[in-house]
């Protein structure tokens, strides 16, 4: 069994004291989740984070190394996924334009809505803990 590493982050903005969440929809497996993908030669976690983050919604990012988990799980192609995922906040003004070939669909989403929305509860509970880390970090209600 290969492994295959991938990182990415939960990309958040801030509207009226809230928190909002970026998910994506692939177009490939029909699921719900953050921006990611895999690490290329000569990159590091947090570059390939700000790679795939710009080619999956064309924006330009700044990782946040303070927040950092892994999920490990087995892929159906018989390979084992290591994903590093981080969080990055961006102005609330930015506009996302999606890689279609990529991303089926995306949107903003507040805590209960992201949660919901999610495909996997390993993306669940990564959000529920990045999102307990932006609101300590940020200072910002609920």
């Amino acid at each position: 069994m290969a492994t295959e590493n991938a990182s990415g982050a939960v990309v958040y903005q801030i509207r009226n004291n809230m928190v909002c969440y970026l998910l994506l929809q692939s177009a490939t497996d029909d699921f719900w989740g953050f921006p990611k993908g895999h690490v290329e030669a000569n990159e590091n976690l947090v570059q390939t984070a700000v790679r795939e983050i710009r080619e999956e919604t064309d924006l330009e990012t700044k990782i946040d190394t303070n927040f950092e988990q892994t999920l490990e799980y087995d892929m159906k192609n018989g390979n084992h996924k290591v994903v590093t995922f981080y969080v990055s906040r961006v102005p609330e003004d930015v506009q996302v334009s999606r890689q279609a070939e990529e991303i089926n669909s995306f949107g903003w989403f507040t805590f209960d809505k992201a949660y919901n929305t999610l495909t996997y509860d390993n993306l669940r509970e990564l959000l529920k803990s990045a999102d307990s880390y932006i609101k300590t970090k940020e200072k910002v209600g609920d």
